[in-house]
């Protein structure tokens, strides 16, 4: 899978993964907590996620979608909604900075977990404060 250029400030939490697994493994943790994607998390990853070739750790039968989600105050309706990695390219070159969540999600047995997160977006010029969405009159 092709990475979007312009990746930033990247957080892998593929450390707190291993730990959820090794508590499942274990018996200390329940399937029932680990494979409960909503119902929107699984619709998002039929329709705007990503296969992987990793296979699911949990049931290892089928593989893992990635599906990722931005974040930004500049994003207006935009924020919260799950992208594409072309989506997420074109995005990069034209919107100010934004956070995107990256989820692994198992369709057929319910697995999900953070896989990381990253900042893409046009960068605030040194010096210059980026630029702020104005308020209503009495929300300050």
């Amino acid at each position: 899978m092709g990475r979007v250029p312009g990746r930033r400030s990247v957080v892998d939490y593929s450390l707190q993964r291993r730990s959820v697994l090794a508590d499942v493994y274990a018996g200390r943790t329940g399937l029932f907590e680990v494979c409960d994607a909503s119902p929107y998390l699984s619709r998002a990853a039929k329709y705007h996620g990503e296969a992987t070739d990793v296979v699911c750790p949990v049931c290892r039968k089928d593989r893992l979608t990635l599906v990722n989600y931005v974040y930004g105050e500049h994003l207006g309706p935009t924020a919260g909604q799950a992208k594409t990695q072309v989506e997420l390219a074109r995005m990069d070159t034209m919107q100010e900075e934004f956070t995107v969540y990256a989820v692994q999600v198992c369709r057929g047995c319910g697995w999900n977990h953070l896989d990381c997160s990253y900042v893409l977006g046009i960068e605030p010029e040194p010096g210059r404060q980026p630029r702020r969405t104005r308020r209503r009159a009495g929300t300050e």
